[in-house]
This record gives C-alpha cells, sequence and structure tokens, in this order.
C-alpha cells in the first residue's frame, strides 16, 4: 500500500469500527442502571480515538477526498451518544456536551456547501437539525432553538424545491411540532418566568431551611428514579418528548449555575482573532463543559420517559427500575393518560362570569366523566372488592384497541412492594385512590389531578392544545393559576410576575415549616420531605388544591378538586387561614379576586 493511502485507509477502518459500535448502543434501552453501560464506553472510546486521528491528520484526509460533512456526521454521532447517555443517566454533563458538539457542527457550517444534488447528506443534515432542536428545547437555549428551527425551515424548503420527486411531508410535520411547542412552551412566551428546573437561589426558601435540614423522620427515603409517561391523542409534542413530559422532566432537575447559564458563549479567539469556522478545523473543546455545570449540585434523578408506550411496555419498565431500585429509595411515576378510549378532555369554565351565582353552572357537562366519577365511589365505608381495583383505567393505546390497553389500579399493586410515589393525571385519576390501604409492602404517597380542569377560557382547556392543568399546577404553579383565571403575562408585567413569585414563595416556605413540624403529618410524607424535589411537589400540590376549592363552592366539587393520599395535615387544609390568605393575596394581586370565594366572604 502506498504512503500516502495509509491514513485514508485507517480513518476507513476507524469510521467502519465505530459505526459498527454505534448501532449496539443506538438502540438500547434508555431505562435500567446496567443497560448498555459497557458497550457505551467502547463506542465512545472508538469515537474519540476517530475523532483525535481526523484532527491529526486533516491535511492528508482533505487532499484524499475527505468532506466536510464526514467530519459533522462523527461529531454529530459523539453528540447523539451523549445525548443518549444524559437520557440513561440524566446526568446534566451528558446533555451539554451533546449541545458542545451539535453548536460546534452548526457554527463551522460542517453540512453547507456539500451540493443540493446530495439528497443522502441533506437527509443527515436534517436529522442534525431534529436532534440539536432537542437537545436546546431540554436546556431551555430558547435563542438557539429559533435559530435552528429558522435553518430547519429554510433547509425544508430548499430540499422540497431542488429534490421535486421526494417527499418531504415528514419533514414539514417535525416543523410543525416545533412551532407548535415553542408557541405553547412558557419558557418561549413569557422569557422573564422561573425555570422548571430545581434552582437553589429561587426554590431554597430562607426560612425554612433550618427546619427542613432538622427534620428527620423514623424513615427517610432517597428519590433515585423516576418514570414519565404521557398518552393522549394528538397532545402537543416534540419527536418523543410531550408538554406534560417536557414540564415535568425539568421540574424532576437542579438548574445548574455554571456560566453557560449565565451568558451565551463567547465566540471562540485566537490571538484576538475570530476564529473562521469554514476553514479546515476540527477542533471541539473537550473541557468546556466542566465551566458550564455545576459540580455541588447533587445527582439529578434518573428518569425513564416512555412517549405513547404499550401497557406491557410500560409493566416491563416499572419491573425493571422496582427491581433494581437501591435500598432506602423511592420511586416516582407520573402517568398522563385518557380514561376512555380516544377520549379527549375539553371541559371548561365557560366565559360567562366568576360569581358565586354562577359558579355552580360554570363547567360544562361531559356524561363519560360523570360516570368516571360515580365509578369511583363504588366501594362503601371503606371496604373494596376485588372489581374496584378493576373498574375505571387508563387508556394506553389506539383507537379500538381493546381491553389489553387498559391499565387498572389493580396493575399497580405489585409495585408497592417498594416505596412509591404516584402521580396519576387523568380523567378517571380518583379511581386509582383505592390504591390506599391495599399496599403489598409500602404505603404509597398518592397525588390525584381533578377530573375535569376548571378554566376562564374554553380554548384553554384541552388537553391537548396546551397541556395539563394538574402538571403544570406542579410544575410551574404561578403560570398555571394565571392560565386558569385568564390573566395575560407579558414582558411588560415583569414586576407583576416578581411580585406573585414572592407572595408564593413566602406561602411555600411557611408551609414547608408546618410540614416539618406537625405532629400528625404522615410518615409516607415524612420520610420524602427531605427531598427538595418531592418537597416542592407537595406544597405546590397544597396550593393548586386551595386555588381549586376557592373557586367551587363545597357541594358537588369533588371532581374539580385534586386528591392527596394519605391526607396531609389539617393545618394545611385548602380552609386553614394559612393556607387561604396566600391564594387571597396572589387574587388580591393580580386583580381576580371576583373568581374565588374566600370563607365566609
Amino acid at each position: 500500500m502506498a504512503e500516502e493511502d495509509v491514513v485514508p485507509e485507517t480513518f476507513r477502518v476507524l469510521v467502519e469500527s465505530a459505526d459498527r459500535k454505534f448501532a449496539r448502543v443506538r438502540d438500547l434501552p434508555s431505562y435500567g442502571r446496567a443497560q448498555g453501560q459497557h458497550y457505551f464506553q467502547k463506542v465512545f472510546k472508538a469515537y474519540m480515538r476517530l475523532w483525535k486521528y481526523q484532527q491529526e491528520h486533516r491535511p492528508e484526509l482533505v487532499k484524499a477526498g475527505l468532506n466536510r460533512w464526514e467530519i459533522g456526521e462523527i461529531a454529530g454521532r459523539i453528540g447523539q451518544l451523549y445525548f443518549g447517555q444524559y437520557m440513561r443517566t440524566s446526568e446534566a454533563r451528558f446533555l451539554v456536551e451533546a449541545y458542545i458538539f451539535y453548536e460546534a457542527i452548526l457554527k463551522r457550517r460542517y453540512f453547507e456547501g456539500c451540493g443540493v444534488k446530495d439528497l443522502r447528506v441533506r437527509f443527515k443534515e436534517l436529522r442534525f437539525y431534529a436532534r440539536f432542536l432537542l437537545v436546546s428545547l431540554i436546556l431551555n437555549r430558547t435563542e438557539m432553538v429559533k435559530v435552528v428551527v429558522e435553518k430547519l425551515r429554510a433547509l425544508i424548503d430548499d430540499c422540497k424545491a431542488n429534490f421535486r420527486e421526494t417527499n418531504f411531508k415528514e419533514w414539514k410535520l417535525v416543523e410543525q411540532e416545533i412551532l407548535r411547542f415553542i408557541n405553547i412552551d412558557t419558557t418561549f412566551t413569557i422569557p422573564s418566568s422561573r425555570p422548571f428546573r430545581y434552582c437553589a437561589m429561587l426554590n431554597c426558601h430562607p426560612n425554612s431551611v433550618p427546619y427542613v435540614a432538622r427534620f428527620h423522620a423514623k424513615k427517610v427515603l432517597k428519590f433515585r428514579d423516576a418514570i414519565l409517561m404521557s398518552y393522549h391523542r394528538n397532545e402537543v409534542k416534540f419527536a418523543e418528548l410531550t408538554l406534560d413530559v417536557y414540564r415535568m422532566l425539568q421540574c424532576l432537575e437542579w438548574e445548574p449555575s455554571g456560566s453557560f447559564y449565565q451568558k451565551h458563549p463567547a465566540e471562540p479567539k485566537e490571538n484576538g482573532v475570530a476564529v473562521d469556522y469554514s476553514g479546515a478545523s476540527g477542533l471541539i473543546d473537550m473541557n468546556l463543559a466542566a465551566d458550564m455545570t455545576d459540580p455541588a449540585l447533587p445527582p439529578n434523578p434518573r428518569k425513564a420517559i416512555l412517549y405513547r408506550p404499550s401497557l406491557t411496555h410500560l409493566i416491563a419498565v416499572m419491573a425493571t427500575i422496582c427491581e433494581e431500585l437501591p435500598p432506602e429509595s423511592i420511586m416516582l411515576v407520573y402517568l398522563s393518560a385518557s380514561g376512555k378510549p380516544g377520549q379527549i378532555n375539553t371541559s371548561h369554565v365557560e366565559t360567562s362570569g366568576g360569581s358565586r351565582r354562577t359558579r355552580k353552572s360554570m363547567v360544562t357537562s361531559h356524561s363519560s366523566l360523570e360516570q368516571n366519577c360515580s365509578a369511583t365511589e363504588s366501594h362503601i365505608n371503606g371496604v373494596k372488592g376485588p372489581s374496584d381495583y378493576y373498574n375505571d383505567y387508563l387508556w394506553l393505546g389506539p383507537k379500538g384497541n381493546g381491553g389489553s390497553s387498559n391499565l387498572y389500579p389493580g396493575d399497580i399493586i405489585p409495585f408497592t412492594r417498594r416505596p412509591l410515589f404516584l402521580i396519576i393525571n387523568s380523567d378517571s385519576s380518583h379511581a386509582f385512590k383505592v390504591l390506599h390501604g391495599a399496599e403489598r409492602g409500602e404505603k404509597a404517597a398518592l397525588l390525584l389531578s381533578p377530573l375535569r380542569p376548571t378554566f376562564k377560557g374554553p380554548s384553554s382547556a384541552d388537553i391537548t392544545q396546551n397541556g395539563s392543568q394538574f402538571t403544570l399546577f406542579l410544575t410551574a404553579p404561578l403560570l398555571a393559576f394565571c392560565q386558569m383565571v385568564g390573566f395575560s403575562l407579558s414582558d411588560s408585567d415583569t414586576e407583576v410576575l416578581n411580585s406573585a413569585e414572592n407572595i408564593l414563595s413566602t406561602a411555600f416556605s411557611k408551609w414547608e415549616v408546618i410540614l416539618c413540624k406537625s405532629p400528625s403529618l404522615d410518615l409516607v410524607w415524612a420520610q420524602v420531605l427531605s427531598d427538595p424535589f418531592l418537597r416542592r411537589l407537595i406544597v405546590r400540590f397544597i396550593f393548586c388544591r386551595a386555588v381549586l376549592s376557592a373557586i367551587w363552592p363545597p357541594e358537588g366539587s369533588d371532581q374539580y378538586l385534586p386528591l392527596c393520599l394519605p391526607q396531609l395535615p389539617n393545618s394545611l387544609s385548602p380552609k386553614s387561614d394559612v393556607v387561604q390568605s396566600c391564594v387571597s393575596q396572589l387574587a388580591d394581586h393580580l386583580k381576580v379576586s371576583n373568581y374565588f370565594h374566600f370563607g365566609d366572604s
């Protein structure tokens, strides 16, 4: 072999070897603690060797015909590996590394200038933009998302013009998906809103910190694993990430405080001169992520994200994670789905008024929901029969798929042998209250959504258009409150928004102290109170329940209120002064008090 052929031949061998290893990890499941870790390390090592080799021999490779898009494809594979590892571990550093590689591909224009006639390369570029959008979306890089959306739109139009014999309908749907997503996501519509992620500076209330630090239950559980699942027809999503799961995903992660989140990374320069990435540079700073993550933060809980799974797949994932759950740990399971085949929840508060006289007729009736409500009351005096566990259900399947897609409360019982924090978001959620007292080993913590949402305007009620109201209360309570009463927030309302957030922050701090000091706090809640993520969900649930209780009179309001089991202390009931005063103060501040009734007023 001639000397000039050694380098390109070695490069080709390295590419083929890395690609073979990549194929072995690409389709590995993203759940389970031991899944694919050994293979990931091998394939990552192979791509690092390949990346380093093309850097060291770039002139020879370019002379032999190496295209810039081939360099971009290698970098894209590395970014894809990092993102896959983030999905398996929830470690923020992997997500940041994926962003670094994707951003470098974009800035260096690796895929640009490859010639409009190469359809294969155009498809690679389209896939790159879709993957970069997902990473940027999860990282809340809103400006970058907007830039990439425009790049994707321009590329789709260019492909349609130059490859008329090829159908790009699927890619047009991808464009429509991301536009619909960012038009609804509050990160884009209200730039001044607080992050969904747990920010130590914003979510750690100084007044309650000493009480939380000293609090110690007989048993303390660590929050290690979560399952996030959504299955609704036509719900807002991008790729396989629905809006509700996206909100829950971020709600269960720390907001890093590194420089990456303080400002946009500066354009790289050498000797004060900006680098021209259109040339042959292959350098990507592999150590940049060290400055973009906060090593002082605890690890994020691992999350398995399931998009429209089959019932058997969901149960298999729950069984795997339950089996691998470390001792003294708790698993969170978030399930969002309709209670009937193909049902879309569109109940809403009518716009005709907010006075007590009209309040009883504010919600449009929905016959199937009435059936759900009555069915959940099938047991009397606390005595449950076997049929109570298999009456109502969550529907996980396409229309007309039969009973094989029904997730019954009884299907959850085997998993109560380990500590379980269960959140059900459905119009048949109350059916799952029969789990309380039916556990097989550990008492479960249950947060159950209202059977019907409550909104001032009809346009907000459709879960397929705006996501779940209950989930928004758990992830962004102020935004949920404003959406419910039709209060419009914009950039000009920053001061109003900040004052409202302070009202909530003060109230949540008081409620945390009450929880820590309450002698009647059930062990189920006490054993998770030390965890910041679960504690935040609990106080936000208290707020959600109080807000909805203040809208609806006691009679006939059960289906409009969320439930928690076991019961939280009476000192934090919706009618307690310390809780009701928060809702009243917030309503007064936003000038929407006419929608609520407080006590005898």
